[in-house]
């Protein structure tokens, strides 16, 4: 496990600086080529990307090696999650972004269906999607989702929509959420995940929808009487939540380290500006309020980053960590919202424009409010957690909890 100052272990070390130089190199010059491009130009710009992530060693880091991944340790993983962050490309370019859907796939998926795509999803081949959210419904309460799967002889038959499905555009498969058991039956009980084939008759993308301007591959999808195999449900019948509830605990580690490398940059391009622009005959860093910005925002940043660390120590340690990742998905949203936008105020003009990153990635920051949960579910939910401990008698020691996580 890393230590107090937040090194890799020996095995790993390096790993963090390579994947920083790599993104830097070879990331950063074609992300324009890369943003809301059509998905053949978007593929002729990202393989050789991935051919040279597989070269250079840092292919499918955090994928367990017998699943053809490198094997990093969930902690390291972390840290070079943070570099990853940096760029919203970097995770196809470095093969992170299949994680954990193979990881599902490896514990949850019949035999035949893991023989099928289990490989050709880490080695980056084929793409996944996850089919959750629903237009017409509340998503922020997922017992209320009312796509359905009905068992017909030795198949599912699916009927919904879902919208939000990131990438089914792209991708090979859709690993969809629906409700399979009757009425009467509890509600964390009644949903199970289904895998979808794509090209499966009934599929259908209705539309990329827009997020800000951007095409991001956000899918709207309707299932119009689709038929699978009985084989192809992931995990047992009705244990959606479960087996998502395993998805979404390191994801959201993950979602908050990658908004710490957001920052980071947009951090490190509001003080090179501050430096670099004259405004009534001296640098914006003579500026008080400038200074203002640059000490909020690392204060945000350092914060941030160690409440996300303690998460995640907490996550490595068998720990479900629910009250901590309740606040880092909540707190991680603002901050790195926040440091965006100041790095904006700082570029004046230029930091509305295509001129620099910054506009792309402050819409990116604003969604990060509400997917994998709106603030206001994460609010509630984990005060509930905490009052809930005191009304029982006990109490919520943070030292304690830092020390029992090896913090």
């Amino acid at each position: 496990m890393p230590d107090a100052d937040h090194e890799l272990t020996p095995a790993w070390a390096g790993v963090r600086e390579r994947v920083k130089r790599f993104i830097e190199t070879h990331v950063y010059p074609v992300e324009e080529q890369l943003d809301d491009a059509p998905i053949d130009d978007y593929l002729a710009v990202m393989r050789p990307l991935m051919d040279r992530a597989k070269a250079d060693g840092l292919w499918a880091l955090g994928h367990p090696k017998e699943i053809g991944g490198k094997g990093m340790p969930f902690m390291d993983y972390v840290f070079v999650n943070e570099v990853v962050g940096r760029s919203e490309h970097a995770m196809v370019a470095l093969g992170t972004h299949s994680l954990q859907d193979s990881i599902m796939l490896h514990f949850y998926a019949d035999e035949a269906w893991r023989e099928r795509y289990l490989a050709p999803l880490v080695a980056g081949e084929v793409f996944p999607s996850i089919g959750m959210t629903e237009p017409a419904v509340a998503s922020s309460d997922p017992t209320q989702l009312e796509t359905i799967a009905v068992l017909d002889a030795d198949e599912w038959v699916i009927n919904g929509r879902k919208w939000f499905t990131t990438w089914a555009n792209r991708a090979a498969y859709t690993t969809v959420f629906a409700r399979t058991e009757p009425e009467g039956t509890p509600r964390h009980e009644a949903f199970s995940m289904i895998v979808v084939p794509t090209d499966t008759p009934g599929y259908n993308i209705v539309r990329e929808t827009p997020v800000f301007g951007m095409q991001g591959g956000h899918c709207e999808v309707a299932y119009d009487n689709v038929r699978v195999p009985k084989s192809h449900l992931l995990g047992p019948r009705g244990h959606g939540f479960k087996v998502a509830q395993k998805r979404l605990g390191p994801g959201r580690i993950f979602h908050c380290m990658r908004w710490l490398g957001q920052a980071q940059r947009a951090f490190d391009l509001m003080c090179r500006r501050a430096n670099d622009r004259v405004a009534f005959g001296t640098p914006l860093a003579d500026k008080q309020l400038v200074q203002k910005m640059v000490f909020d925002s690392a204060a945000e940043i350092q914060a941030c980053r160690l409440l996300t660390l303690d998460a995640a120590r907490m996550i490595d340690a068998g720990d479900e960590a629910r009250v901590e990742i309740g606040l880092i998905k909540v707190v991680g949203a603002e901050m790195v919202h926040n440091v965006i936008d100041r790095a904006i105020q700082v570029h004046g003009a230029m930091g509305i424009t295509a001129d620099t990153p910054l506009e792309r990635m402050y819409r990116h920051a604003r969604f990060a409010r509400i997917y994998d949960g709106p603030d206001e579910v994460h609010i509630q939910s984990t005060a509930r957690r905490i009052l809930r401990t005191y009304a029982q008698g006990g109490g919520w020691d943070f030292g304690e909890r830092a020390l029992a996580s090896g913090g």
